[in-house]
């Protein structure tokens, strides 16, 4: 892996770190193909139960790296494989949680939609910024963003691109968790921790159940996919004695 990303544990947590802060964790080619081996490697390995993604330095990121682009190296833009910013067309089998400090704009705010959930420094900044140079939504913004905040409050953002607080973001549901300036990175670790002392195998499965519905042709098969899914969680060989340590707890 490349120096432009980092991946360290914190017990049952990984945490992957963009590590280019002279650009704003600006996104080139080589860093978006770091970050999707970084995410590979976090879902493959059993020893994690979720990730946590911040960038160094005073931003979260800044989007795909503009400058490369204009030297003519720019970012992937096919439509088989890896998104333009690496992992933002993957499906993991476990959460992960975006800690953003200072921005969060373009493409980095659609690498940070793509996390599960987001825990930002109150004075964090995001929003759709390429809108003001030309630059489209490829990885995901157009899609998850609706999904997140619904259509109306979506466009806002698109058609403007105006830039928000995190206390804005949080009102219309685009954060999650708040935190004090310097700080999104430790409540982020904080709360993926408190994930990850969860029985494993039913939180994996419902969360696959939440995403997977969006593409069911009716209720009813959302439904079904949900039983399909809660199956697996009941088959788990742990279930029973997790069950009767919940009850002597309780």
């Amino acid at each position: 892996m490349t120096s432009t990303v980092r991946f360290e544990a914190e017990d049952r947590v990984a945490v992957i770190t963009m590590t280019r802060p002279e650009c704003r964790n600006a996104i080139d080619r080589t860093m978006s193909e770091s970050l999707a081996d970084a995410f590979r490697r976090f879902d493959a390995d059993e020893g994690y139960d979720v990730a946590v993604l911040t960038g160094e330095g005073p931003s979260f990121c800044a989007g795909a790296d503009l400058k490369a682009i204009a030297d003519g190296k720019p970012n992937r833009v096919e439509a088989e494989g890896d998104g333009p910013l690496g992992p933002t067309r993957m499906m993991l089998g476990k959460p992960v949680i975006a800690a953003i400090e200072g921005h969060a704009v373009a493409g980095g705010l659609e690498l940070a939609i793509w996390c599960d959930l987001r825990v930002a420094a109150r004075d964090a900044i995001l929003g759709v910024l390429c809108r003001r140079f030309g630059v489209p939504l490829i990885d995901g913004g157009t899609v998850r963003l609706p999904r997140l905040i619904g259509h109306s409050r979506a466009l806002d953002l698109i058609l403007t691109g105006r830039q928000i607080v995190a206390e804005e973001a949080f009102l219309i549901g685009l954060v999650n968790r708040l935190a004090k300036p310097g700080e999104a990175l430790s409540s982020a670790i904080e709360l993926a921790e408190s994930i990850a002392a969860h029985p494993q195998t039913c939180l994996r499965t419902d969360r696959l159940s939440t995403y997977e519905q969006w593409e069911q042709p009716s209720l009813e098969a959302a439904l079904l996919n949900e039983l399909r899914r809660g199956r697996t969680a009941l088959r788990d060989p742990k279930l029973a004695g997790a069950v009767r340590e919940f009850l002597c707890d309780d």
